[in-house]
């Protein structure tokens, strides 16, 4: 089977969230289950040197994008195992950040016909096109709209992945014809119409013969209009085609026993690794070095997507009624950046807060903390939780999207559960999940080291992911 993955971003060229980890993890494994997985990516100029110094130049051709006749080219390298693509066209791509630009909607509209126009130009036309969130959406809409009088191409079937359904794309409808010179024929209800607006999101729900979402619960959630941004009413439309499936995470990079940025290593049969790192961590971060004081970790974007306005609101009172530390590494919204400074400056003993972006001290929050904080107000899928899992430290999150999916909360009548988790998103449900983790950790060691071993036994690979995509793969052909 054929398969071309297309998206905006994959580890380890460029990553931005949980897309490039997926994309950069799931095409491996398809390949090693005997998929012939090819991945196409935009030739963004912050490629890492490294890798640029081994792609090649593959071919070259120009396309029309509205009234402009632009250069698109197309560069090649092997990596795993898997074959890349990176589109290029420094326009377009040599831009101080992925995505964020005033001309979004025009370069991943050259990016999305680029695709398409590569497959027969390379020789490689696939059984299905896999495209992700919004970048890629258009691919579907146009082998439908555009490019339907390609013989080679009227085989190739549909999938379309939803990792943020916040996102989607909308433009005005000036972008038809001054981007992908179309008329409008698709500019209805069933098609990219949003409002008076085109939504590329949109389109490609509709055009896709599949779509997936990364967790079954999210997939549910989406369809109501507390959820689903607007696309509540097209997703209920197109229930039949919908999918949820758990992600996976890397478990080459997230390992305890051979993580690299940890000064120590452990596993599930013994944790002295793991106390090892805690008091690393503590004094890497000037507090007091104690390992029994209970340590709650956050590594995160600082959003109200994520829930740190509970985490701002509770946080005094937790200071004042604990011993605890906490730990915060992320950047985001200015309000909590100020906020969480000023905790560091009041609890100085007690609470820390990186504003930075820091893979080497994220590693070491992951394993050296007891208790992984994720309070978020909706989660697609996550994975932080899963990597705090890998590495014995216990999720502390709020029952929603993909966190309900992964996350087995503490049952102190069986002893069952690999975490801890709230229902209702308010500070009050917050802090009393907190104080009742805190209670098993101060008081029942026995108990808290089985739930430790509990979520480190749980499979978070991709293998399973993969097998569940390759179905839907093969379902289509």
């Amino acid at each position: 089977m054929k398969v071309l993955y297309a998206a905006a971003e994959a580890a380890p060229f460029f990553k931005t969230g949980g897309l490039g980890d997926v994309a950069g993890a799931l095409p491996k494994e398809l390949k090693k289950q005997g998929v012939d997985i090819r991945v196409v990516l935009p030739y963004y100029s912050s490629m890492p040197q490294e890798y640029k110094d081994l792609v090649e130049d593959l071919v070259y051709f120009y396309m029309e994008v509205g009234p402009k006749h632009v250069y698109c080219g197309i560069k090649t390298l092997e990596l795993d195992g898997v074959t890349y693509y990176f589109i290029d066209n420094q326009d377009y791509f040599n831009r101080q950040s992925l995505y964020g630009e005033w001309d979004d909607g025009e370069r991943f509209g050259f990016f999305s016909m680029a695709i398409i126009e590569m497959m027969e130009k390379i020789g490689f036309i696939p059984d299905v096109i896999h495209v992700n969130d919004w970048q890629t959406a258009m691919v579907p809409v146009l082998l439908v709209d555009k490019y339907h009088w390609v013989e080679a191409y009227r085989g190739i079937r549909k999938v379309l992945t939803i990792h943020n359904i916040l996102f989607q794309g909308i433009y005005t409808q000036d972008i038809l014809s001054n981007v992908f010179n179309t008329g409008y024929n698709i500019f209805h209800e069933s098609g990219v119409a949003f409002h008076d607006n085109v939504n590329f999101l949109k389109g490609g729900i509709n055009f896709s013969d599949i779509v997936t979402t990364v967790s079954p619960s999210y997939a549910e959630e989406i369809k109501r209009p507390e959820f689903g941004e607007g696309l509540e009413g097209t997703l209920q439309y197109n229930d039949w085609k919908l999918h949820g499936i758990i992600n996976g995470i890397d478990y080459d990079i997230n390992n305890p026993k051979t993580d690299k940025r940890l000064a120590y290593h452990y596993d599930s049969h013994d944790f002295s690794g793991k106390i090892a790192n805690k008091k690393a961590l503590q004094e890497r971060l000037g507090l007091p070095v104690d390992p029994d004081i209970p340590l709650i970790g956050a590594v995160s974007r600082l959003t109200s997507q994520k829930g740190f306005q509970l985490v701002e609101e509770k946080i005094q009172e937790l200071m004042g009624n604990r011993n605890v530390q906490v730990v915060i590494l992320g950047t985001g919204e200015a309000n909590f950046e100020n906020s969480f400074r000023y905790f560091d400056y009041a609890y100085h003993n007690k609470f820390r807060a990186v504003i930075d972006f820091d893979i080497n001290l994220a590693q070491q929050i992951y394993a050296g903390s007891d208790i992984f904080l994720m309070p978020s107000a909706f989660e697609p899928c996550g994975l932080s939780q899963m990597v705090s899992m890998r590495y014995g430290t216990l999720p502390l999150v709020h029952e929603i999207g993909g966190l309900k999916d992964t996350v087995i909360p503490y049952n102190p009548i069986t002893g069952e559960g690999t975490g801890f988790s709230f229902n209702g998103f308010n500070g009050y449900n917050l802090l009393g999940t907190i104080y009742r983790a805190l209670d098993v950790y101060e008081n029942d060691s026995e108990q808290w080291h089985k739930l430790m071993k509990q979520a480190m036994s749980i499979d978070f690979s991709w293998e399973k992911p993969a097998q569940s995509y390759l179905s839907l793969y093969k379902s289509l052909t």
